[in-house]
């Protein structure tokens, strides 16, 4: 038993080895260059509590950036987050979306010192009305995360250090997620004394699938562990540390947005249209969708580009 448990852990270290190389495998893009110091600034993004940098072509980095106070989640950027996806949303430059933390740790979640105005000293003069100014703060901090799934484009979370309270709502309204071998996830909600209720209730069952697991963090609000994370389904991949998770994230990110646009949003939306409905229900919406998504000139130029041994990323596709 402990044999197998060194031999994964040494194909895994080789895998990352093999990945963090200069060139990220049939794609001939160098990883050094990812940097978020070496970034340029995207423009049309100017925030308070992020940073918004052109990665490469057609990848956009978005970084959490109150690294002082660790990411902490305030009204800036509860504001911001929804402005900032739906510009990316309508970017038709941009195929796919990495989402990191600047400094020692991903988020700590909520800002509660900004935020207490608001949650202990609602507006309304009885309960009633009290009711509907608090109902309205909840939804709208709920856009803040659904924003992030309705964006066509993927999105991919990469957290080092803590990801803690809002932090596993954010990430459970990404489309990929990968992690450095020192985050950990935490929801935290219960020990303020209040149910989580921006996402991760109704998302986190959904991306591990294990009920009795997701009961006993959200009960408890213990931390899990990297290893843990990769283990339930939390995360697709572990890292040693977050330069080489940044790095591969954007790498991934660049192999997406070779692909057709066309095809890759289309999967995204049918992919989160099949996770909400039955088999039945989401094969006639798929049929619907590829009824006018067969006609774009993508296929014919991916599938000449196969026959011809080309690589995709040597493939111009319209932008979206």
């Amino acid at each position: 038993m402990a044999a197998g448990i060194v031999a994964s852990r040494r194909l895994r270290d080789l895998l990352s080895r093999r990945l963090t190389a200069s060139n990220y495998s049939g794609l001939g893009i160098s990883l050094r260059l990812t940097g978020s110091s070496a970034q340029e600034e995207a423009p049309d993004h100017s925030y308070e509590s992020l940073r918004v940098t052109s990665a490469q072509k057609h990848v956009l980095h978005v970084q959490l950036n109150r690294p002082n106070k660790r990411n902490a989640m305030n009204k800036a950027f509860w504001r911001e987050m929804v402005e900032c996806f739906n510009k990316i949303s309508r970017d038709a430059d941009c195929r796919a979306v990495v989402i990191s933390g600047a400094g020692k740790m991903f988020t700590a979640g909520i800002d509660l010192m900004d935020l207490a105005s608001d949650i202990l000293q609602p507006k309304g003069d009885d309960v009633a009305r009290i009711s509907w100014y608090l109902r309205d703060i909840i939804t709208r901090y709920q856009e803040t995360f659904s924003v992030i799934e309705k964006c066509p484009k993927p999105v991919i979370a990469a957290v080092h250090g803590g990801c803690i309270g809002g932090g596993v709502d954010l990430i459970t309204a990404c489309d990929i997620r990968y992690c450095a071998q020192d985050a950990f996830f935490q929801v935290k909600e219960v020990d303020v004394g209040l149910a989580a209720d921006v996402g991760t209730l109704q998302r986190l069952p959904k991306v591990i699938g294990n009920q009795s697991l997701v009961n006993e963090l959200a009960f408890t609000a213990r931390k899990m562990m990297a290893d843990e994370a990769l283990g339930c389904g939390l995360v697709s991949r572990v890292f040693p540390d977050k330069e080489v998770m940044l790095d591969a994230a954007l790498a991934l990110a660049a192999e997406i947005s070779s692909k057709s646009p066309v095809a890759v949003q289309s999967t995204k939306v049918n992919l989160l249209y099949s996770r909400d409905h039955s088999v039945a229900e989401s094969l006639n919406y798929v049929a619907s969708w590829n009824m006018s998504m067969l006609q774009t000139q993508d296929i014919a130029k991916s599938v000449q580009a196969v026959t011809e041994n080309k690589e995709l990323k040597s493939v111009t596709f319209s932008k979206l």
